[in-house]
């Protein structure tokens, strides 16, 4: 590659980096900023201050909140975990009849569309009492078809001469399962953990229809407790809770960038 082309590249890498971050950069800006240097249109505060930090604590209770979001998150993402490890496993080394047909059958589920399961999920959800109840937030996303799948591409790469020689040997398939598979698999767990705990703590609507107190709500209807009509016009305090609520998943997108991309691509190769 020549040192023109190297040139251009490099140009166009940092002027999208810098389009893709700038609205975060906006934001953090925005949060020190009082209402009057908003509304001006600033772009940098004059005088930076905690105050519009303060005042997002004081308004809703954020903690908790943050609480709530990282509690479901976390045991959506092992629930994931478990049960996508556990279908995969079997989808790979266990064979029965019509294996491949219910795979196809399962993964054809991401083709639906969320909002066509979102009535049907409320209404079991509310049958089963799990309104206002980490039980209602967190059961029904442990069945994840990606998540599945992923772990299955990267099941696929170990030789079945492996799990044929343990049944030889006498081994269960639990612990072959537990002993073996899993831990040459941690690039692909590490990523579907990654996914599903940003994924979750993201999530919005669902929370939105299945609580409706402030014991088991989540951080992302804070914010939009923050956004009401009387404090409106306060963008500072908004974005000052944004920014707490973006630095744990940004913080965890750079500490997992890596094992990210390589569990992406990993099973793509056998």
């Amino acid at each position: 590659m020549t040192r023109m082309k190297k040139m251009i590249l490099y140009t166009l890498l940092i002027f999208s980096a810098v389009f893709m971050m700038f609205p975060i950069f906006y934001a953090v800006m925005i949060s020190f900023m009082q209402g009057g240097e908003v509304l001006r249109g600033n772009l940098i505060p004059d005088t930076l201050t905690l105050a519009n930090y303060q005042k997002a604590f004081e308004r809703t209770p954020l903690i908790h909140y943050l609480w709530n979001s990282f509690y479901v998150s976390t045991v959506v993402m092992l629930g994931q975990l478990l049960v996508s490890s556990l279908a995969a496993f079997a989808f790979v080394f266990i064979t029965f009849k019509g294996r491949e047909m219910i795979f196809f059958l399962f993964i054809s589920t991401m083709m639906i569309p969320w909002e066509a399961t979102m009535v049907p999920n409320f209404l079991t959800v509310q049958k089963l009492g799990w309104l206002n109840s980490y039980s209602g937030l967190t059961i029904p996303f442990f069945a994840l078809a990606f998540g599945t799948f992923l772990l299955r591409q990267q099941f696929k790469t170990i030789p079945k001469e492996l799990y044929e020689a343990s049944q030889v040997a006498g081994i269960s398939r639990f612990r072959f399962f537990w002993n073996v598979v899993l831990p040459v698999s941690k690039s692909s767990l590490i990523t579907l953990g990654i996914y599903s705990f940003l994924t979750t703590w993201n999530m919005y609507l669902w929370p939105l229809l299945v609580t409706n107190n402030e014991s088991v709500r989540t951080v992302q209807i804070g914010l939009k407790q923050l956004q009401s009509q009387e404090i409106s016009t306060e963008w500072g305090v908004v974005m000052a809770a944004v920014v707490v609520v973006i630095l744990p998943t940004i913080l965890l997108l750079f500490l997992g960038q890596k094992r990210l991309q390589k569990g992406l691509t990993q099973g793509a190769l056998k």
